[in-house]
């Protein structure tokens, strides 16, 4: 499941191969692929000729920035989305293909077609990045809020990068409950949720994706707390599958 690790990882991978190089052709054989006003035609229009510039992320959306003042190229990855690069096999799964003047290209692999392509995306309906995050932006985040500060941490217009196994391994490790209220959080809670926050993101980049948390071969039924040997309670909390210790997240 792409979160912001493996956007990141995203961002680097266009950013090592793909900048510089000419796209001469783009195929968009999936329209309910592309989101908002984007259509194939549009977007063929709008890239073909053009070169990628630059590499960007927003929480979980992945920027693509072209010459000349040409469109941004907005994916988004959903649940089971996956960016291929020069890739030697041609799959069913590929929604979305950039094709380079050089005979390479750049594809969107999609098997449940839960993520997205568009042109220019509005990069204002998101809220500050999870990795730059900073406390002050934390605190208006969780505001007085009654809401479950799991929801209030994976709303992608308060807060964009965090997604369901974050947000759960984050609270393991700030030891806070995910269906506690976000507004009652003490000061010093809020400095220890942004500290591992922070902290959180940077070690799941470097150790390869949002799967390679500390809790996460103990998310099932029957999973042990990593801390302290304690049964795991499973609960639905803002609609998703929710894991945590009930010793020391009560």
């Amino acid at each position: 499941m792409p979160e912001l690790p493996e956007v990141e990882a995203y961002r680097s991978l266009v950013e090592e191969r793909a900048l510089g190089r000419v796209v001469e052709r783009v195929d968009a054989p999936d329209a309910w692929y592309l989101k908002r006003a984007t259509t194939a035609r549009a977007a063929r229009a709008s890239l073909t000729g053009r070169r990628f510039v630059g590499a960007r992320r927003r929480g979980k959306l992945l920027l693509v920035d072209t010459d000349r003042d040409g469109p941004t190229l907005g994916l988004r990855f959903g649940m089971t989305g996956r960016l291929v690069v020069d890739g030697r096999d041609v799959h069913d799964w590929d929604r979305f293909v950039v094709r380079f003047d050089d005979g390479g290209d750049l594809r969107m692999r999609d098997p449940r077609r839960l993520g997205g392509v568009e042109l220019d995306p509005d990069e204002r309906r998101l809220g500050p990045d999870a990795l730059t995050l900073q406390p002050a932006e934390l605190a208006r985040v969780l505001g007085d809020s009654r809401a479950p500060l799991k929801a209030r941490l994976m709303d992608q217009s308060r807060l964009a990068g965090l997604g369901n196994l974050l947000v759960d391994e984050t609270l393991w490790r700030a030891g806070l409950d995910p269906a506690r209220p976000a507004g009652s959080l003490t000061a010093a809670e809020r400095r220890r949720l942004h500290r591992h926050v922070t902290a959180t993101l940077a070690d799941l980049i470097d150790r390869g994706g949002s799967h390679t948390g500390e809790l996460h071969l103990e998310r099932r039924p029957g999973g042990l707390c990593p801390r302290d040997g304690t049964p795991l309670v499973r609960r639905t909390v803002c609609g998703r599958t929710t894991f945590s210790c009930p010793l020391h997240q009560g």
